[in-house]
């Protein structure tokens, strides 16, 4: 039996820090510490609102989002929030709006992780 030898793996552009997630307004791929996770919660009525989940632990399926206001508004404008959260209708996203509206209190605090010696 003839070994051939293979070339090793390009992994110059691989982040090896933590999971990969894509925004789901600019379609960039991002580390998911650096994205905003976002899940669908139901209304009870049928109708479906975005929540951010800064833990990281609500149940249902979840989409990442940076940040940013543009992403938000791209992914608004795209309907990204039904085709990611696989939901019916259109999600509300007040919820997220009010959050990156108040994102200035939040920088510089670390949500995950955080740990007292």
């Amino acid at each position: 039996m003839i070994q051939r030898e293979t070339p090793a793996p390009d992994n110059r552009h691989r982040r090896t820090e933590g999971p990969v997630r894509t925004c789901i307004g600019c379609r960039k791929r991002e580390l998911a510490v650096d994205l905003l996770r976002v899940v669908a919660v139901s209304n009870g009525n049928g109708e479906w609102a975005v929540t951010v989940d800064p833990a990281g632990n609500l149940p249902r399926r979840g989409a990442w989002l940076h940040p940013d206001d543009r992403c938000l508004q791209a992914a608004i404008r795209r309907r990204a929030f039904t085709r990611a959260l696989r939901v019916t209708g259109s999600p509300d996203p007040t919820a997220v709006v009010e959050y990156l509206s108040s994102a200035p209190a939040h920088e510089g605090q670390v949500a995950k992780n955080m740990s007292t010696p």
